[in-house]
């Protein structure tokens, strides 16, 4: 058994064990222990960042190929929301986090990787925009589960069973880090387009076109809700709704073709 297989098996157990060690917890009186799934998941993101240095700097090149990059975004994705579950109560986001890495390094291990997508490291543009690009859906991916939260407290306060909202901060509280992420998030995708429409040759050719206009859509979704939030007052279902279709429209623009043409038709 090779080294990579072996950090799979362990990053796997670690997250699905905190997972389980919140989940578990997560309607007792006393809540989850976070010394216990911070440890568990500690360990796993140590093990997954190993993981992708060891994949993703491939000859000298970076490798972001389809499997890396979804590798990538899970980190991202799992690190910054364990990093503020540090400072804030989000007992509902973290095991959903922590079980969807488990499941997306269980089904990679099992899927060969034979295609690598090799990017010069002196392309600084090209760099810069794909990284701000996941940077950015890995925020918007988090301010979308936090939309979730938001509806899930606000549907528990207003049937009055409080059971499952004693371990989670107050509403507005989690309104309030939910649009602040999603402003981040939105400005960091903005900025990649705009780096990509002024400095990438193929930004707007044909056989990338149709990625492009989807990551505008989204864009131009977000911004709505953003607008919407902030002069109409939208919040609620509206905005969980448009943050699932945005999310939705990006993860088929970075995602989508790429997995039909890497994998599907490999």
């Amino acid at each position: 058994m090779d080294l990579v297989s072996i950090l799979t098996i362990a990053m796997v157990s670690l997250y699905a064990a905190a997972a389980f060690a919140i989940s578990s917890k997560l309607f007792d009186s006393a809540g989850p222990n976070p010394k216990v799934y911070l440890t568990f998941g500690g360990l796993a993101l140590a093990g997954h960042s190993l993981l992708l240095s060891k994949n993703i700097f491939f000859q000298q090149t970076i490798d972001f190929s389809l499997f890396n990059v979804l590798s990538l975004v899970a980190f991202i994705i799992t690190i910054s929301v364990t990093i503020i579950s540090t400072r804030y109560k989000i007992n509902l986001i973290l095991p959903v986090v922590y079980a969807f890495s488990a499941v997306l390094l269980t089904i990679l291990a099992f899927v060969p990787a034979d295609q690598h997508l090799a990017i010069d490291p002196s392309k600084f543009t090209l760099v810069i925009h794909i990284s701000l690009a996941l940077l950015s859906y890995g925020i918007l991916v988090i301010a979308t589960l936090y939309a979730f939260q938001v509806n899930y407290i606000n549907y528990k306060l207003k049937s009055k069973k409080l059971t499952g909202v004693n371990h989670l901060p107050p509403l507005m509280q989690v309104e309030g880090q939910l649009f602040v992420l999603m402003l981040i998030g939105t400005n960091c995708l903005a900025i990649s387009e705009l780096v990509g429409f002024f400095f990438i040759d193929n930004f707007l050719a044909k056989e990338t076109l149709h990625k492009t206009m989807l990551s505008i859509t989204a864009l131009s979704v977000y911004i709505a809700i953003l607008w919407g939030h902030y002069r109409l007052g939208w919040r609620g279902h509206k905005v969980l709704s448009l943050s699932v279709v945005a999310t939705f429209l990006l993860s088929l623009s970075y995602f989508g073709s790429r997995f039909v043409k890497e994998f599907l038709l490999s």
